[in-house]
């Protein structure tokens, strides 16, 4: 999980490094590196927030039996 949300922010960052290369520059070609980049970030943040999601719906977490809980503690 950490791995992809490092990779989402890398890509992020190159594509904002790209926006400014071409307000330097004002070549084309970094404008549509960083178009190029800026979409497949958010293709894979829409893949990495779908996981997230189909993991919430179709694998709910365990809950705990009762037995399983430490006593409550009196003062």
């Amino acid at each position: 999980m950490v791995f992809f949300r490092v990779l989402i922010g890398l890509l992020a960052l190159a594509s904002v490094v790209c926006f400014v290369m071409y307000a330097a520059t004002r070549d084309a070609r970094w404008r549509r590196r960083g178009w190029l980049i800026m979409k497949w970030t958010l293709i894979a943040s829409v893949g990495f927030f779908a996981v997230l999601i189909a993991e919430r719906l179709f694998w709910p977490p365990q809950s705990l039996p009762a037995q399983s809980l430490p006593p409550p503690t009196t003062r």
